[in-house]
């Protein structure tokens, strides 16, 4: 994986990562928890949706990213 891609949909209340190419998208499946998996023609997960995600301070929102391992 060399990218990580997050939009914040701030209208919509979403907030979408993919760490796969948005153009392999094949399927999508909502979880119980407000979330839709995002899914090749595989069946392999290459983001998600968070649905109703909302930030007291959109402006501030801040990503930190943290890997572990090689």
């Amino acid at each position: 994986m060399e990218h990580v891609k997050l939009y914040f949909d701030r209208p919509g209340n979403t907030l979408t990562v993919w760490f796969g190419d948005p153009g392999n998208e094949y399927v999508c499946e909502e979880t119980t928890d407000e979330v839709v998996l995002i899914k090749d023609r595989d069946g392999r997960v290459i983001g998600f949706e968070k649905l109703n995600f909302s930030v007291a301070e959109p402006e501030r929102l801040s990503v930190i990213v943290e890997t572990v391992g090689d």
